[in-house]
C-alpha cells in the first residue's frame, strides 16, 4: 500500500538548511497496525506529512496504492487526502462552533455528498464511536475523551482506507487515552491501516509493528512486518 523510498526533506530557514528526512525508506501493507516512534525533532512529524499528502518530499519517491504521489499538484494531493485518509490529530481540531455531527459532516462536504446521505454517514460514524446522542453537543460541551472520538468519527465519515493518527492520545488522560488506542486497535482489526506517529514508545509498542527514527533516520523496526 504504502512504500517510500530514500526520502529527503530539506527546510530553508533564511541562511541555514534543515535537514529534517535523511534517506528514509519505509513500506506499509495494507491493514498494518504499524506506529512511527521518535522523538521530538527527530522527523517523525515531517514523515506523517508526506504519508498522509500533506507535504512533499525534496528527493526520493512515495509511491501510494503503487501510484507515485510525491511529485504530485496540491489539486491532486488534495483529492489523495479526502478519498483515501483519515486523520486523527492531538489537539481534536474541531471547530468550537459547530456540533458534533456539523464536525462529523465537514469532510463529506469537501466530497460534495449532500443532504441526507451526508447526514447518514456522519451518524454512522458518530454511533460507531458511541456517540449517537452527542451529536448536538459542541465541543466545549464534550470531555477530551469525547472530542477525540468525534474526531475519529469525523476520519471514519469518508470511509478512508489509512488511518493516520498523530499524537491521539497525548491530550488524555491514561484511562481514556487506553480506551482510544482500544479504539484504534479495533478498527484495524475490521481492516482499516492504522499508522501512529508518537514520541511515546510506550503507546507506539501497542502497534503491531514499531518504525524508530531519529535524526531524520530510520533507526530500527521492531514487531511483526
Amino acid at each position: 500500500m504504502i512504500k517510500i523510498e530514500d526520502i529527503y526533506k530539506t527546510y530553508k530557514m533564511g541562511l541555514t538548511e534543515v535537514h529534517a528526512l535523511n534517506g528514509v525508506s519505509i513500506e506499509v501493507e495494507e491493514k498494518e497496525f504499524v506506529a512511527i516512534a521518535g522523538p521530538s525533532g527527530s522527523g517523525k512529524s515531517t514523515l506523517m506529512n508526506i504519508i498522509g499528502c500533506l507535504d512533499t518530499p525534496t528527493s526520493g519517491k512515495y509511491f501510494l496504492d503503487g501510484k507515485d504521489v510525491s511529485r504530485l499538484k496540491e489539486d491532486e494531493l488534495s483529492e489523495i487526502r479526502n478519498k483515501k485518509i483519515g486523520f486523527i490529530f492531538q489537539g481534536f481540531n474541531l471547530l468550537p462552533k459547530l456540533t458534533a455531527l456539523e464536525n462529523v459532516e465537514l469532510p463529506l462536504i469537501y466530497l460534495g455528498i449532500r443532504g441526507k446521505e451526508r447526514h447518514r454517514l456522519a451518524m454512522e460514524a458518530l454511533e460507531g464511536v458511541g456517540l449517537g446522542d452527542r451529536i448536538r453537543h459542541k465541543p466545549s460541551e464534550l470531555s477530551g475523551g469525547q472530542q477525540q472520538r468525534v474526531a475519529i468519527a469525523r476520519a471514519l465519515s469518508t470511509k478512508p482506507a489509512i488511518i493516520l493518527a498523530d499524537e491521539p492520545t497525548g491530550s488524555l488522560d491514561s484511562k481514556t487515552g487506553a480506551e482510544i488506542m482500544k479504539m484504534l486497535k479495533d478498527l484495524n482489526q475490521s481492516g482499516k491501516t492504522i499508522i501512529l506517529i508518537t514520541h511515546d514508545t510506550g503507546i507506539a509498542s501497542q502497534a503491531a509493528r514499531m518504525i524508530n527514527i531519529y535524526d531524520g533516520k530510520v533507526l530500527k523496526e521492531s514487531g511483526v512486518a
